[in-house]
């Protein structure tokens, strides 16, 4: 459990001046001065990298994991307070444990099909349903994912048909909650983007969510834009971002999955 770690001194100061040194960025690119929400992304990192910085002095909130695995056996090993992100590739079969096993999971950021709802839906509804805490059960949050730059290799429902699922999680999954829609984009256009510049992956998303919500009678900023990661977050926040996933620029490299270790020996943690 989290009170058993051990977290190394140094790892967390670094990992901590990491995080700032983003969260200024954030700050110094976000002229609309809208609260732009910083997912930290620690898939394939241990766990105490996330309780370092969960604890004070930075008190994180928010962090992404890619592996419906992983992800398990980190919130089952860290404090409930942790608010979690899935923001992988999410195969159908995995989403209804998802949902009904990870009670802090707060938003499932790849959902791109009514049957990846559904199935969210029905763990999420037996959460609700349990009463073990006797705490109430916020809403799963659904983020659509938009496959904005059209390659076949990306997940992501095609633009013209996000409105459709939109609509699907808003009147058929009464225990998720639509959030907002998603874009990873491609690589070129990440790499070519600055504040200054116009990213088109970055765009289109706006688009798209101009035109859903004009379709459910919604306001813009009821249903947010999640866009922007390490290499790019800048412009995305320029260009309008309500959150930005960033991992490498706070944790550093990652291992290879195979040598990833969920609890790491605290004599092995590099500072």
């Amino acid at each position: 459990m989290a009170e058993e770690m051990k977290v190394n001194p140094q790892r967390a100061k670094q990992l901590a001046e990491n995080l700032q040194s983003v969260v200024k960025t954030i700050q110094s690119s976000n002229k609309a001065g809208k609260n732009v929400r910083l997912i930290a992304v620690s898939k394939l990192k241990p766990a105490t990298d996330i309780l370092a910085l969960h604890q004070p002095p930075t008190s994180h909130l928010h962090f992404g994991e890619n592996y419906a695995q992983e992800l398990s056996e980190k919130a089952s090993l860290l404090p409930r307070s942790i608010r979690w992100h899935f923001i992988g590739a999410l195969q159908t079969n995995k989403c209804k444990g998802l949902a009904e096993q990870i009670p802090n999971l707060w938003c499932v950021s790849s959902v791109d099909s009514a049957k990846k709802a559904d199935a969210l839906e029905k763990g999420r509804a037996n959460v609700a349903s349990s009463g073990e805490t006797g705490e109430e059960k916020e809403k799963l949050r659904i983020m659509v994912q938009v496959n904005t730059s059209g390659e076949e290799n990306k997940s992501g429902c095609e633009p013209n048909d996000t409105l459709e699922l939109c609509k699907h999680i808003v009147e058929k999954c009464p225990d998720l909650k639509l959030q907002g829609l998603m874009t990873i984009g491609a690589i070129a256009r990440s790499q070519a983007t600055t504040a200054e510049t116009e990213n088109e992956d970055f765009m289109c998303l706006r688009e798209t969510r101009d035109r859903v919500v004009e379709n459910l009678g919604w306001k813009q900023e009821e249903l947010e834009l999640s866009m922007g990661m390490s290499g790019d977050y800048e412009g995305a926040i320029a260009m309008g971002s309500d959150e930005v996933r960033i991992g490498s620029t706070i944790f550093g490299e990652r291992p290879a999955r195979k040598d990833a270790k969920v609890v790491e020996d605290v004599g092995e943690a590099k500072g």
